[in-house]
């Protein structure tokens, strides 16, 4: 009887140890959800979805990527040129977002893939072939995503602009009107990178 009284007791108490760990697994799936992930893991989850594209095509390159992370304040450097071999950053710069994109709320942005919308659209990109505008040469963007499909026709292109800051500040800098839109000093370097590819390059803005 004894050996009876005490394995309900021990079943009892697992029982009630099995609840609470039970609640508080719970309790820390809502926790990790309501917190922001932090700028590593959201750039570990961009580099998972840039690997996604180049396993369904050999014609893009293996060896480098673009990475915009438009989480971060628009007086950061955001933009990274990322190894993917040694998946280091190797390069990085200022990079404004749409103006389509404000919510007049501090380091708060919205996305649109509507044409007209001047907003940034999240997703994977090729960088395509380049052109002369008016702001010099760019390269024609198309998405690779549904929430980028209407890039190209939307005009959505990398291109420079002579009154963005080559530094970080703590002021937000200037807006494009959807474009991923860069510094003149870095986007020299940029360019190196893109006319010497002989493989598309991905570029994926995230948030």
């Amino acid at each position: 009887m004894n050996k009876i009284i005490l394995l309900v007791i021990i079943l009892g108490v697992g029982l009630i140890a099995f609840k609470t760990n039970k609640k508080n697994a719970l309790l820390a799936v809502v926790d990790t959800k309501e917190n922001e992930l932090s700028d590593d893991a959201r750039y570990a989850m961009a580099m998972i979805e840039v690997k996604k594209h180049l396993k369904t095509n050999i014609g893009y390159n293996p060896d480098v990527s673009f990475l915009l992370d438009m989480k971060r304040p628009s007086g950061r450097n955001r933009f990274f040129v990322v190894d993917l071999k040694r998946e280091q950053i190797i390069d990085q710069g200022l990079v404004a977002h749409g103006s389509g994109s404000e919510t007049g709320k501090k380091n708060s942005l919205k996305f649109s893939n509507t044409d007209n919308s001047h907003a940034t659209s999240l997703g994977s990109y090729t960088i395509g072939s380049s052109y002369s505008g008016k702001f010099g040469k760019a390269y024609k963007l198309y998405g690779l995503d549904s929430s980028n499909s209407n890039a190209y026709a939307r005009n959505i292109v990398l291109h420079k602009y002579d009154s963005m800051p080559y530094d970080e500040q703590v002021d937000p800098i200037c807006l494009s009107e959807g474009c991923p839109m860069v510094n003149a000093e870095f986007y020299k370097r940029l360019q190196t990178l893109i006319d010497s590819s002989k493989k598309q390059i991905i570029l994926h803005i995230y948030y």
